[in-house]
């Protein structure tokens, strides 16, 4: 897979982080929140970023 960044917050490696793929996807690192009272199928995960970040990544294109 091809990995390339759209937007991070810091200039590390450990830093919220929008990156696209290959194959059409997009990947988002973030912190694990525990305290959002969801139900997470096993096989997934929720990950937390600032709204900032989807703003650099994506622009006015999702209204955030």
């Amino acid at each position: 897979m091809k990995v390339t960044t759209l937007a991070t917050s810091c200039d590390k490696k450990d830093c919220p982080t929008i990156y696209k793929t290959d194959r059409g996807t997009i990947l988002v690192q973030g912190e694990t929140p525990a305290d959002h009272g969801l139900v997470i199928p096993a096989h997934e995960t929720v990950v937390e970023i600032p709204v900032e970040l989807i703003r650099e990544a994506f622009g006015g294109h999702f209204g955030v």
